[in-house]
């Protein structure tokens, strides 16, 4: 069992100076607090948190770029999480079924030290915080219109129109974009879920194909075939790939 750490140390994330500012302020009268980062974004977040590893981020949900939800998910060495939200309780049920603590604003001191008391126990019993599972508690855009990508404490943004191909690897996703490679640490059935369907094919179980880099379809084998990019990669195709594909191109 771990011992619970003297001082927590502790990362503030929100879009707001005011909502740092309280935050701040209240975790100022408890002498067991030390505060390592006051961040403005998630891209911020992201490099602070990689670098500083900090014991509990206290981070905003909602903030343009990129939300709370979307850095957690980028997380690859997760700290305790808690989330700052102005959403209700109904709303914010299914992130305490992900066991990371919320606070609604405006922030009150009692609630806060009462999840920092969570965290901090959590912490003593060495338990992880795996936000593997945040994607089912977020709402989902219809469509995804960008992929975000960690790259050490950056973050990169790809938007879908410049993906040539995705490749399954183990637990995680290779996206191939203007001839270089992202990897991404997500299921290749959660993504393909989350992109248009009019736009992007699965032709074998380890390959999506962006239709719009579709140069032709080639035998390979005897039931066997191939596409062919734009840009000269040739990719496996399934049989059950290769009806989606002629499917979607007969429409």
């Amino acid at each position: 069992m771990s011992a619970e750490p003297s001082r927590l140390r502790v990362a503030l994330v929100d879009d707001e100076d005011l909502g740092r500012a309280i935050l701040a302020e209240l975790l100022g009268e408890d002498p067991g607090i030390e505060i390592v980062a006051s961040c403005a974004n998630g891209f911020e977040a992201i490099e602070a948190i990689s670098r500083l590893n900090p014991d509990v981020v206290l981070l905003d949900v909602q903030m343009p770029g990129m939300t709370g939800i979307e850095v957690a998910e980028l997380l690859s060495e997760t700290p305790a999480i808690i989330f700052v939200t102005a959403y209700d309780q109904h709303a914010v049920r299914a992130f305490d079924l992900h066991a990371v603590d919320y606070l609604l604003k405006p922030v009150q001191g009692e609630r806060l030290h009462l999840a920092l008391q969570r965290a901090r126990g959590r912490i003593g019993r060495g338990e992880g915080f795996d936000c593997s599972a945040l994607a089912a508690a977020r709402p989902v855009p219809a469509q995804l219109d960008r992929l975000l990508i960690r790259e050490g404490g950056r973050v990169r943004i790809i938007p879908v129109g410049e993906i040539d191909h995705i490749e399954g690897r183990d637990d995680a996703v290779v996206v191939i974009a203007g001839g270089c490679e992202y990897r991404k640490a997500q299921r290749l059935a959660d993504l393909e879920a989350a992109l248009d369907p009019k736009r992007f094919i699965r032709i074998h179980r380890s390959f999506i194909l962006n239709l719009d880099r579709l140069a032709r379809i080639e035998m390979y084998a005897r039931n066997s075939r191939v596409a062919v990019l734009t840009n000269g990669r040739r990719l496996p195709v399934s049989r059950a790939g290769y009806d989606r594909l002629r499917g979607r191109l007969s429409r």
